[in-house]
């Protein structure tokens, strides 16, 4: 009688998710995620479910990263709002490490080839990029109401600017720009939304 395979839960969920945020959903085969996992494909399917459902599994381990940089800037409420958002910006984008910067954003990365998706995972995308827009929005809604948002400028519309600058960054950040360059980007545009 086979042994059943031994494995720590969070290291797969970890080492596929990288897969999936590395090369995406359509390039990470099953067998490339059995290779980056050490797992085995009965083993996949019985404690995962298919490659929809583990992909799912996976997001869900990328949000607690998500969590964690927002707990630590912008929902830390020690933090002035502008110090909370260039927080943010600073844990997701420019002290990120080389490697993380060059695989993007998961999310990001997801959205530009969700096409191929069922709704549910579009879905979840969605929800999850929400929570960053939520705290983001919070914090500006609190700018707003102190007159600290650039003349014309509204809360909503200032945390469109700032997702877009976030999401474009993930991108530049995918093909090589440096720390210091995306710091000056990000630099440039909080300024410009200050009042």
């Amino acid at each position: 009688m086979a042994r059943p395979v031994e494995f720590v839960y969070e290291d797969v969920l970890t080492n596929a998710m990288e897969q999936f945020w590395r090369e995406g959903f359509e390039a990470s085969s099953v067998q490339k995620l059995l290779d980056v996992t050490g797992i085995n494909r009965g083993t996949l399917y019985n404690s995962f479910g298919d490659k929809d459902a583990f992909f799912k599994s996976c997001l869900g381990q990328y949000s607690k990263l998500v969590d964690s940089e927002l707990a630590s800037s912008l929902d830390n409420a020690q933090l002035s709002t502008w110090a909370a958002v260039s927080k943010y910006f600073d844990l997701t984008v420019v002290a990120a490490s080389n490697k993380r910067r060059s695989m993007g954003c998961l999310l990001v990365n997801s959205f530009c080839e969700s096409i191929n998706y069922d709704k549910e995972i579009q879905k979840l995308l969605k929800n999850y990029y929400g929570v960053i827009r939520k705290s983001l929005l919070k914090r500006l809604k609190d700018a707003e109401k102190a007159g600290q948002l650039a003349k014309g400028l509204n809360a909503e519309l200032a945390a469109d600017v700032l997702l877009n600058l976030l999401s474009g960054l993930r991108v530049h950040s995918r093909e090589g720009k440096t720390g210091k360059q995306l710091a000056d980007v990000i630099a440039f545009t909080l300024k410009s939304v200050q009042a």
